[in-house]
């Protein structure tokens, strides 16, 4: 991150530990600093599965901590259109999506960054992503970040070498540890904050809950690769592929006593599919076909060989690239995979290099 005196910044302050670090980093090399706060939901507070009231608090009191204004902004209208829609209706279709990408390509790089560059005259924006930037020939990249257990650049494949230009990440080039360290040194409150994670900042324990508010829920058979009927689920947008919690499904007499996986959802009959052990064929794929494409710096050539993972915080797999059309592209990996999930992402490296990424059309199985 090069050192610019002067040059205005405003940093997405979501009353964590990772912004208010980024901010105070961005003191340090002399920035003008400014930080936004964005309420991204009209939640019912009664109902507390948002904490917006709260974080904004957190928010305002680092600001104040650390002598910057702090502007405010809603874009909870925003977010419905953009995120929350698509967020129902791919639950509705079956698939599980990634709302922390749609959120990123919609809000925070988008309206947030034309509205910081345009209304409050910034030359920047900054966030608290474990994610790096570097410039190279004149062109912006987005680099894994050093702290390979919190590297966030799974969540940031949608945006563009334009984009980069404008954006900062002053923790990417740290561990997380180093962060809470810091965050202490200066003496915030928020230091010992957990980390903020899914829609609206819900966890996995309220989304259940909180998706039974919008979706109808119909309640239908689980069944076996084989056609047994061996229990009832709640409503067939609960569950994921290769789900094992939350399934209600015991010892069955005459089965083994290996824990059940979901490994098909049939939307049309109501029903879920189930089969036993993680390693199960029917939950293996040897490839996918993904759709909504971004190449960050559109610098590729097909076939290519490069790394990919289909979930955040997992390993980086061989895999072949293939060109179908200008729609979808063909991904063909070195070994099997397990449960590889149509609606969330896909995100292509060259070592610690992001090119991009798309959406999980369709999986390829094993079988």
């Amino acid at each position: 991150m090069t050192r610019k005196r002067n040059k205005k910044v405003i940093v997405a302050m979501s009353g964590g530990v990772d912004s208010s670090v980024s901010a105070w980093i961005l003191k340090k090399k002399r920035y003008q600093v400014e930080g936004l706060f964005m309420k991204n939901w009209e939640e019912d507070d009664k109902k507390g599965y948002c904490n917006s009231t709260a974080d904004l608090l957190d928010a305002e009191n680092v600001c104040k901590k650390l002598n910057i204004h702090l502007h405010k902004i809603n874009f909870s209208v925003e977010y419905w259109e953009y995120v929350f829609k698509n967020f129902l209706i791919e639950h509705k279709k079956g698939n599980t999506p990634n709302p922390d990408v749609l959120c990123n390509k919609e809000i925070k790089f988008n309206m947030f960054l034309n509205y910081s560059i345009q209304e409050l005259k910034a030359d920047y924006i900054a966030t608290g992503h474990y994610a790096r930037i570097k410039k190279i020939n004149g062109k912006f990249f987005l680099l894994k970040g050093i702290d390979i257990n919190k590297d966030q650049s799974y969540f940031l494949y949608t945006l563009n070498s334009m984009q980069l230009k404008r954006i900062l990440f002053p923790i990417g080039y740290l561990q997380k540890s180093k962060v809470r360290d810091l965050a202490k040194k200066i003496d915030l409150k928020i230091s010992t904050k957990k980390d903020s994670t899914g829609i609206c900042f819900i966890g996995p324990k309220n989304l259940k809950n909180f998706l039974g508010r919008y979706l109808s829920e119909k309640k239908g058979d689980i069944v076996t690769t084989s056609g047994k009927v061996i229990g009832k689920h709640d409503g067939i947008f609960y569950y994921t592929l290769g789900q094992r919690q939350g399934l209600g499904i015991g010892g069955i007499k005459g089965e083994y006593n290996i824990p059940w996986y979901v490994v098909e959802k049939n939307i049309k009959k109501n029903i879920l599919i189930v089969a036993q052990g993680s390693y199960n064929k029917h939950l293996m794929s040897i490839g996918l076909i993904a759709k909504d494409i971004n190449w960050i710096n559109n610098e590729v050539y097909f076939p290519f060989f490069c790394r990919a993972k289909i979930r955040y915080r997992q390993k980086d797999m061989v895999c072949k690239i293939e060109y179908i059309n200008d729609k979808y592209i063909k991904i063909l990996f070195d070994l099997p995979v397990i449960a590889v999930t149509p609606g969330q992402s896909i995100v292509f490296y060259l070592s610690e290099k992001c090119i991009g990424g798309g959406i999980i059309k369709s999986r390829l199985p094993l079988l």
